[in-house]
């Protein structure tokens, strides 16, 4: 694509296909409020739409060529813009410059004195909502981008000064090579993404290109659990912390639950032990994500009493291990994990919590994914009780590989047969659910995708 430079002191209009997506609707809030001129398209009216539509964009249902107007001096497009898209042809033909949204966002990070960008295979969403509590909770008057919606700015974008810019990083199609932040995070870096990654090689290699987008007096944290986590900030002349266990810069001992898996634990910074700190999230690698937070916000100069405060006050965000309600004495929950590694990190907080029997509804993300790990998901599913399976949410791709959620059901049965289940339907799904979930269960609906509509059903709210 052609780079485009933006003045901001000349706003244009900028067209946005796939306007309504979580982190293109916070883009194009952030250039309407710079004055710029905002258009774009979805395929279905969203909430992310009409509070577009509401602050005074132009917003198109159905992507088409004739939306594509000769008035437009850039057009941003997602990863998931095919070639083949009808207003990407458009603008080719029209010679509209055009950028990804990475692009963008890596061009409006270089306005802010200090741009932090959260990364990681998982766990996000969640350590973006930890650092935006803390740093919210100082009065640093952040800008934030973040992969979810956070209750505590009622969206999935907050406009702020200009000091400091808080976003989350994927690293899907290395759009994140695109970024010029001052300060990184890394959480962990896992196999993933494998329709775009030729192997955890890959995307080692790319998180270590990340490094090297940092200036030299820039700062990385980075978990020790990596595996050789020294190969991925090698070469990087700037501050590296560690956050993890023992023997890490920042630490964490002592670890103990409450009786709805949340966690409390001593942070040892530097071999020094702190007071005690009890988070409102629940699960032990909430605690890894809430360290990688501490280390932020410590080298931000955010007192340590405020940075506890902060965490305390972050329930996180939505579809993150969120209760949805009660129906008959069954408590619905419902989170966003996709990974085997976030599926197993989520149960086991579940397994904490009180319950009869605790059932999981799970949705796979994408056929590439479920077909590379798919005994990694029967393994990690396998610590519920019961297995619902939906069918695949299939995303950016199509069926070309053969395989199904039947196929995760057959590898959990093997073991213990009788535990999971693979229905082809929402509905038929909840038919199901209520006529064998009990009084004292727990049941969680889990994925990526749609699958939470399945514990609005059961609540009645569909």
């Amino acid at each position: 694509m052609a780079a485009y430079q933006f003045d901001y002191s000349n706003p244009c209009h900028v067209y946005f296909c796939g306007i309504g997506g979580i982190s293109m609707s916070g883009l194009a809030e952030i250039l309407l409020k710079e004055g710029f001129r905002v258009s774009g398209s979805d395929s279905a009216k969203s909430e992310f739409t009409e509070h577009l539509s509401a602050a005074g964009a132009t917003v198109f249902y159905g992507q088409r060529r004739e939306n594509i107007t000769d008035d437009i001096d850039c057009a941003v497009f997602t990863a998931a813009i095919r070639p083949e898209n009808p207003e990407y042809r458009a603008c080719k033909e029209k010679g509209i410059p055009m950028m990804t949204r990475a692009e963008l966002l890596g061009q409006i990070m270089t306005r802010y004195k200090n741009s932090i960008a959260v990364s990681g295979t998982h766990g996000k969403t969640t350590t973006t909502a930890m650092l935006s509590h803390i740093m919210m909770k100082a009065d640093e008057d952040p800008t934030i981008s973040i992969g979810g919606v956070l209750p505590l700015i009622n969206g999935n974008i907050r406009i702020g000064g200009n000091e400091n810019f808080l976003l989350e990083a994927c690293e899907y199609t290395n759009s994140f090579l695109s970024f010029n932040p001052t300060m990184e995070i890394i959480l962990n870096i896992e196999a993933d993404h494998l329709d775009f990654f030729k192997d955890i090689d890959d995307i080692r290699h790319s998180f270590h290109r990340f490094v090297g987008r940092l200036p030299e007096n820039g700062t990385v944290i980075i978990n020790s659990g990596i595996d050789r986590y020294e190969e991925i900030v090698e070469g990087f002349g700037g501050k590296v912390i560690t956050v993890g266990g023992e023997g890490a810069d920042i630490a964490a001992s002592e670890i103990s639950f409450d009786s709805f898996a949340r966690p409390s634990f001593i942070p040892v910074i530097r071999g020094k032990a702190m007071d005690r700190i009890t988070l409102s999230v629940s699960g032990e690698h909430n605690v890894y994500n809430s360290l990688a937070a501490i280390a932020a916000g410590l080298e931000l100069g955010i007192p340590l009493r405020t940075i506890e405060e902060g965490l305390m006050s972050c329930s996180g965000a939505e579809r993150r291990f969120e209760k949805k309600g009660e129906t008959n004495g069954v408590v619905i929950m419902d989170d966003y994990a996709h990974h085997p590694q976030e599926i197993e990190a989520t149960l086991k907080a579940a397994l904490r919590c009180p319950r009869k029997e605790l059932w999981v509804v799970f949705q796979p993300h994408t056929y590439s994914r479920t077909k590379a790990l798919m005994q990694e998901f029967a393994d990690a599913l396998s610590l519920a009780d019961k297995v619902v399976l939906a069918e695949i949410y299939p995303a950016r791709e199509t069926d070309t590989l053969g395989v199904s959620s039947s196929d995760i059901a057959e590898k959990i049965n093997l073991v213990s047969p009788g535990k999971a289940v693979a229905l082809p339907s929402f509905e038929k799904i909840t038919t199901y659910l209520l006529e064998h979930l009990s009084t004292g269960d727990l049941c969680i609906t889990m994925g990526a995708g749609d699958i939470y509509k399945v514990g609005e059903m059961l609540l009645g709210k569909r």
